[in-house]
Order: structure tokens, then C-alpha cells, then sequence
């Protein structure tokens, strides 16, 4: 058995964090600067109604307090200094430390997305591994037609879909929220019960992607010369299909793990509005509405990590399933 490259999968890890940390420089640096462009003015969003009977020179203090008045470079570079050593700022919009903003939102945003994603990657292996069993039958067809509707699909419409059949017709899932109305503990069933449509439907956006790309390595690989070699054996076809053919046909499924982080948190951000959960969708959207720069910022950068630690992990799992792979080379 081929030994596990734990030396080269640290060392790739290393040179991926050295690389991230010009990415994220720039990333945030970009937030900054988008934001200053902005037409939404901070001052009147953190004032909010009283804004509009506040005279000019109220306006201007205000603007000084929040810093709203200096250059969008110096802001970048106070919130950077200070992000270094652990503070993130204030939120104006939340009105609270960014660092609390996050950890109250990011366990129910990572959960949801956690489940929906192995979900799909479940579901959408499933179903290309039985499409791929017998290319051109029926149920090839409808795997098929079925992931192609579903791509085409916005995931805005599919959770309005099911927010209509499930939770207004039918009245067997909740429409929205973490917990029941007028509870005041949170408690497991009643979480899990409000989680079932937004998971579903995130995990539904993603299906898609892995049961075509799984249809087709799976269907190549059944078509390759060792695969036929065992058929030649004698091996019953689930060997052959699990022990062999689906292996192989894992390989490039591994790749768009990494590619399909952005796509899942784009998605996470429309699932968590439609459905009123209380992860960093709501709070990623007032903070740009608001101009809340240092929120905005943590935000972004908790956001690019994520895609760039899918990307890693991709990477990973591909050198340890294929041992032709050279992670020294990545």
C-alpha cells in the first residue's frame, strides 16, 4: 500500500497559505475601495429616520465619529493593522464588535451549508453512478434531464418553490427562521425541523454539477481497458462498477469540490435570506447597503479563505486518492 504523503501535503499547505496572504490583502483592499465608490452613505444609514431632521453640522460629527471621512486607504490600513491583532472594529450597522456579529452567525451559515453540501455530493454521486450504469436508458434520460433542469433552475426560484409547496400547501415544513414562533429556547428537533428546506434547497443547487460530472467518469472509466480486464475475470459488475470504475470516476469530482465553494456560498447567501436563517447572508447584506466597512471586510475575507481552503482541499484529496499526482508540483 502506497504510503500517505503527509510531508507533501504539509508542504503544499504552506505555500497555499504564503500565496493566500497577497490574495487577501487584495481582496480587502478591493472591499474598501468598492465601498468608498459607493452611493449609500454610512452616516445616513447608521442614523437611519433620524437623518433626516439632523442638520448639516450633526451630519459632519456624526461622519468624523464613525471615520466615514478618511480616505478609504487610511480606513483600509486602521482596520487592517487592527484586524492583525485580533480586532475586526465595530460594526455601525449591528452595532456590536464584527468579531461577535460573525460567531453569533457563522455556526447556523456553516451548518447549513455543511449539510447541504455533503447532501449533494451524496445524492448527485447516486444518481450519476446509476446513470452511468447503462448510457442512453431511461433512467440515464432522466438523471440527466432532471440535473439539467436543475442547473438551469435559480435558487431563489427553487426555494420560493418550496417554500409555496411545502410550507403553505402541504404545511409539513416550516417556511422560515431557526425556531418556532414565540419560542424562547432553541432545541435540536425544532432546528433541525427549520433546516430541512433551506439544506434541500441549497443542496438541490448543487446536485447538478456532481451527478453529470460523476455520470461521465464513471461512464469513461467503465469504458477503459482495466475495467474490462475485470469484467474478463469473472467479477460481478458491482466490483467492478464500485471497485474500480466509480474510484477512477471519483477523480474528477474531487477537482470541483474547490470550484464549487463560491457557487455554495452565493447560493448559502440566497437560500439564508428566502428563508429567514440566521447566518451571514443578512448581515453580508446590510453591511454593503450600510457601507459598514469593517464588517463588509471580515466578511469578504472569511468568504475568500473559504474558496481558497475548498481549493486546497480539493487538491488534497486528489493526491491522496491518485498517487500519479505530484503535490510537490501544485
Amino acid at each position: 500500500m502506497t504510503p500517505l504523503p503527509w510531508g507533501a501535503m504539509a508542504r503544499l499547505a504552506g505555500r497555499r497559505a504564503v500565496t493566500a496572504v497577497p490574495v487577501l490583502l487584495v481582496v480587502t483592499f478591493g472591499v474598501f475601495a468598492i465601498a468608498a465608490a459607493s452611493p449609500f452613505d454610512p452616516v445616513k444609514a447608521y442614523a437611519g429616520s433620524a437623518a433626516l431632521g439632523a442638520d448639516q453640522e450633526t451630519l459632519e460629527r456624526l461622519r468624523a465619529n464613525l471615520g466615514a471621512g478618511e480616505p478609504f486607504a487610511e480606513r483600509w490600513w486602521h482596520w487592517l493593522t487592527s484586524a492583525l491583532t485580533g480586532d475586526l472594529g465595530q460594526s455601525s450597522v449591528m452595532r456590536q464588535p464584527v468579531a461577535e456579529v460573525i460567531g453569533e452567525r457563522l455556526v447556523w451559515s456553516t451548518l447549513l451549508c455543511a449539510i447541504a453540501f455533503a447532501a449533494a455530493v451524496l445524492v448527485g454521486t447516486l444518481l450519476g453512478v446509476l446513470a452511468a450504469r447503462r448510457p442512453g436508458s431511461w433512467t440515464d434520460r432522466a438523471v440527466t434531464s432532471l440535473a439539467y433542469v436543475l442547473e438551469a433552475a435559480p435558487v431563489f426560484w427553487i426555494a420560493l418553490l418550496a417554500v409555496w409547496l411545502f410550507a403553505l400547501q402541504w404545511g409539513v415544513l416550516p417556511a422560515g427562521g431557526l425556531t418556532d414562533t414565540g419560542s424562547e429556547h432553541v432545541t435540536a428537533g425544532q432546528v433541525a425541523s427549520h433546516l430541512v428546506l433551506p439544506a434541500g434547497v441549497l443542496a438541490l443547487s448543487q446536485v447538478p454539477w456532481f451527478a453529470l460530472y460523476v455520470r461521465q467518469g464513471v461512464a469513461d472509466a467503465l469504458a477503459e481497458d482495466p475495467v474490462r480486464g475485470a469484467r474478463a475475470r469473472g467479477l460481478d459488475e458491482r466490483t467492478v462498477l464500485l471497485g474500480h470504475a466509480l474510484r477512477s470516476g471519483l477523480l474528477p469530482v474531487l477537482t470541483l469540490i474547490g470550484s464549487r465553494v463560491p457557487e455554495l456560498i452565493t447560493g448559502a447567501l440566497l437560500v439564508e435570506s428566502v428563508f429567514s436563517w440566521p447566518g451571514i447572508a443578512a448581515a453580508t447584506v446590510e453591511a454593503a447597503t450600510a457601507v459598514d466597512f469593517p464588517l463588509l471586510a471580515a466578511l469578504t475575507t472569511l468568504a475568500t479563505a473559504a474558496v481558497l481552503a475548498g481549493n486546497l482541499l480539493a487538491d488534497l484529496l486528489y493526491g491522496l486518492i491518485d498517487p500519479r499526482v505530484n503535490l510537490s508540483e501544485m
